[in-house]
């Protein structure tokens, strides 16, 4: 296993420790520490290693719009559907503050119609939206 994987591993066990004996602090700490290495270092503004990173280090454009043989989404739509859901959790339903996409206008530099969090889309327009999502605003 990479030493990578096994540290988040780690720390999310702690998390998950810290959370039972109520440690508020503590909690918050550890979990904007594996938000970071879940999403890209740029985005964090960190120069840790990450999941997202590792992953499309290698990949090219078309193969992060690709649905793969068998599959139900591209990575391209996995990544949209993630920023949305916590877009709107973190925003909308706890912080109670407009959303990132909506106040920021995310939908033009996308190239998405769609306000919603893609859940529920058909095949349709789910490879619509793999197709056209402009990936380097994606990443962004």
């Amino acid at each position: 296993m990479n030493a990578n994987r096994k540290l988040w591993n780690e720390h999310h066990q702690e998390l998950t420790r810290t959370l039972a004996i109520g440690d508020r602090d503590r909690a918050v700490e550890l979990f904007l520490a594996q938000h970071a290495v879940v999403h890209a270092a740029e985005m964090s503004a960190s120069q840790l290693w990450s999941f997202e990173d590792e992953i499309l280090a290698d990949m090219n454009v078309e193969e992060i719009r690709q649905i793969p043989a068998g599959g139900e989404h591209s990575i391209a739509w996995i990544l949209f559907h993630l920023a949305r859901i916590e877009d709107i959790t973190m925003n909308l339903l706890v912080a109670r503050t407009p959303q990132l996409f909506r106040r920021d206008g995310w939908a033009e530099p996308l190239n998405v119609s769609i306000l919603h969090s893609a859940n529920r889309m058909d095949d349709q327009s789910l490879h619509e939206l793999s197709r056209t999502i402009d990936i380097h605003s994606l990443r962004h």
